[in-house]
Parts: C-alpha cells; sequence; structure tokens
C-alpha cells in the first residue's frame, strides 16, 4: 500500500510519545496529523536517559540516534551517599553486554526535534489544542463521546470514524492517539470516575548547565535524607542535573537557586560546582505524580491512550519517557498489521492486552523505589544505605532485567 493510504491517525500531543507514535505510523504508510497546544517546539527542557530497552523499540522503527546524538553513551548511573562514597556501582560495559547496547543520554529538544525531522512538513500542527473527541459513522452523523470507564459496547464505536473536536477546527480521523501528557484532557473526559493523579511526596527541580571547564562528571544519585541530587552527562557535552526533596504539595521556594544551595551546597563534589552553573530562569520544577489506580484499558473505540496520560509514572526507574516510546511502537506495530479501518478497534484492544500489565508493574515498583530513596529516618537510611554496599554488582543488574531487557513486539494479530 502506498504512503499515506492506510488511515488518518490523529494525535493529541507532541510530547516524545507522541512524535515517536507519529513517526512509527508515518513509516508504515499512515497520514498523520499532530496536535500540539503549545506555539511551537521548546528549547526548553532537560535531559532524557534512553535505556536499553527504548532505544531497541527506536530500531525497530528504523529510528536511529547516530544521525543526531552522536556515538556518545549514558555512564551507568551508580548511587552514593553525601559524602561520596560509593553505595552501588553500575557498569555501563556490563550493562551493554547483558543487554545490547549502554544507555543514552541526550537533551529531550535534541529528541524531540529529531523526531519533528522525521516527519512531513504538515504533520505538526502547533498552537492546536484538543478538545474532545466525538464518533461519527460513515455517512457523517455524529455520536456521542462515550466513557472509557464503562464496558465497550459492542459495535457501538467500531465502525464509526472519530471526530476530532481541536481548536483549529474539526478533524476527521481512522484512529486518535492521546499523547496530551500527565494532565490528559483526554483522559479526564473519557474516565471521569478515575481517582486521578497521586502526589509522590516529592518535588523536582531539573535543568542542564555547561560541562566545559570541569572534570567529567560521572553519571550518579547521591541519596540522603529525604533528598537526591542526580548527575548525567549529555551527548552534547552539557550536563543534565536534578534534585527531589520531600516537601508539602505546590511549595515553591522564592529563590529556586538559593534553595538548592541550601539544601545540597555542602555534598561531595562535583555537586557544588555545578549548582553554581544553574541559570535560575532555566530550572525548572514540577512536583511528582504518578497514577493513584490504574486505568481500566488504554483503548476505547478508536481511540488509545500512551505514556504519561494512560500511566503516569514517578521518574525513579527512568522509565517514563522510555515507555512512552515503547508505547509508540507496539501501537505502530499493531496498527501496521490492520488489515483495513474496520480492524483499528480490534488491533487497539491488542494493544492494552499487550501493554497494561508490563507499564502499571514498572509504575508500582518505581513508586516503591521512591520510597525507599526519599527516606528521612536517621536509622532507615543507615539501613538503607548498608543494604545497598551489600548488593552485588550482579544481583543489581539482574534487578534491570524486566526493565531493560523486557521490550518485545506482540503477535500482530489474535
Amino acid at each position: 500500500m502506498a504512503k499515506g493510504t492506510k488511515g488518518h491517525a490523529v494525535i493529541a500531543g507532541a510530547g516524545i510519545g507522541g512524535l515517536t507514535a507519529a513517526v512509527a505510523l508515518h513509516r508504515a504508510g499512515w497520514r498523520v496529523t499532530v496536535c500540539e497546544r503549545a506555539a511551537g517546539p521548546s528549547a526548553a527542557g532537560a535531559g532524557i536517559v534512553l535505556a536499553p530497552n527504548a532505544l531497541r523499540a527506536f530500531e525497530a522503527i528504523g529510528f536511529g540516534t547516530g544521525t543526531w546524538a552522536g556515538d556518545a553513551v549514558a555512564p551507568a548511573m551508580g548511587t552514593r551517599n553525601t559524602d561520596g562514597r560509593p553505595l552501588m556501582r553500575a557498569d555501563t560495559d556490563a550493562l551493554a553486554a547483558r543487554y545490547g547496547r549502554p544507555p543514552l543520554a541526550v537533551h529531550r529538544a535534541a529528541l524531540s526535534a529529531a523526531l519533528a525531522d522525521a516527519l512531513p512538513a504538515d504533520a505538526l500542527c502547533y498552537g492546536t489544542r484538543v478538545t474532545g473527541v466525538d464518533h461519527a459513522d460513515p455517512a457523517g452523523r455524529v455520536g456521542g463521546a462515550g466513557r472509557a470507564d464503562e464496558a465497550p459496547r459492542t459495535g457501538a464505536t467500531a465502525g464509526r470514524r472519530p471526530v476530532v473536536r481541536t481548536s483549529a477546527g474539526d478533524l476527521t480521523a481512522d484512529v486518535v492517539l492521546a499523547a496530551d501528557g500527565i494532565h490528559s484532557p483526554l483522559r479526564r473526559l473519557f474516565f471521569p470516575t478515575h481517582p486521578g493523579l497521586r502526589y509522590s511526596g516529592e518535588t523536582a527541580w531539573r535543568t542542564v548547565v555547561p560541562g566545559e571547564g570541569l572534570a567529567p562528571a560521572e553519571a550518579g544519585e547521591t541519596w540522603g535524607r529525604g533528598m537526591r541530587f542526580g548527575v548525567v552527562p549529555l551527548a552534547d557535552g552539557r550536563v543534565y542535573v536534578y534534585a527531589t526533596a520531600r516537601v508539602p504539595e505546590g511549595t515553591r521556594p522564592a529563590d529556586p537557586k538559593a534553595e538548592l544551595a541550601r539544601r545540597f551546597g555542602t555534598w561531595h563534589a562535583p555537586l557544588p560546582a555545578l549548582l553554581d552553573r544553574i541559570d535560575p530562569a532555566a530550572l525548572l520544577q514540577h512536583d511528582l505524580y504518578d497514577l493513584a489506580a490504574p486505568l481500566p484499558r488504554y483503548h476505547h473505540g478508536r481511540i488509545a491512550w500512551l505514556g504519561d496520560a494512560a500511566h503516569a509514572m514517578t521518574p525513579n526507574l527512568g522509565q517514563g519517557g522510555c515507555q512512552a516510546i515503547e508505547d509508540a511502537v507496539v501501537l505502530a506495530h499493531l496498527l501496521d498489521a490492520a488489515p483495513d479501518p474496520q480492524a483499528v478497534p480490534a488491533a487497539l484492544a491488542r494493544y492494552t492486552a499487550a501493554r497494561h500489565p508490563r507499564t502499571n508493574a514498572i509504575l508500582v515498583r518505581s513508586r516503591r523505589a521512591g520510597t525507599v530513596a526519599g527516606l528521612t529516618h536517621p536509622l532507615a537510611v543507615a539501613l538503607r544505605d548498608a543494604a545497598l554496599r551489600a548488593t552485588p554488582a550482579r544481583a543489581a543488574h539482574r534487578a534491570l532485567d524486566g526493565l531493560y531487557g523486557g521490550f518485545r513486539l506482540p503477535p500482530a494479530a489474535a
């Protein structure tokens, strides 16, 4: 089938998951329209570590990193205490040997730009907000939006093409992908009885600082009492830094850089030097949330949810963006196998079956990891640190098998 003739996919959101889905579907022969409420691409943001599972997913759609990210890799993330003494070491070479490739750390803006460059010029519609989705039958009669937390009604939406309501006008699609983020309006619209997000008890600051003139930084996290500081050298020579602290929801210091210096300025080198390089204007702060309960499913008729819209998780395992990439590649794989547009709902049901168990297991695992990392009682922290020091490197690597080695493309048909 010629390019662009398999159907029309409308994607709400131009984040990593939405753009990956767009690239994967475009390469599979779909016409894609990505609606992004922001006025244009942004150079702001922070880093992302593409773990081996995400890189394997990119390889499945022929999206190589070498042309835009170079050959630099992210050293494996070790863990230290506030004095700089190792609690747990990780070996990049061992990870590469075990999973076929090492992690890669890049700026999110660079990844987004590379994905956008792989799309037709007219595929991205910035300044366009998706306000709702209705179903329309082939004759054009529009039906109600329906609710995804209700049991799907056989035949109720399977034959109807969705009409996507946007701030720029209506679009008719064969499939709609909700990649509209952690506060997903489409999730709230179609799952009105779902409890929504749960505050983790932590806030996070993130930014990227220049790396020139510094000794090569070692990737890793430093754990204190209820606080963490992360350092990740990026492929372009800059350094991605982030910090977390247990604070009441909505806490916003008047001087964020001074707050970080107060909390982390006495920790081991090179953290004070990295703190000095922070540009307050480029410093992001977000409270950390995850989904309070799993969605009952990731699809409804011809609509599918992916990434944070489907399974928002805390960043403790570094898998939020990686799971969005997996979602997008699996969705495109299953939609590519659909023999005609009428088979789209069945393909989306297979998507839920393939992704729901894995993503929700990782969500829970990330939540538990955050609880351990965020301990505040001195005795609990001492016991945690002793347990980390006593864990053999081989056991630590085995614990990553379910994350880094767990990506598989499901069978394309039932």
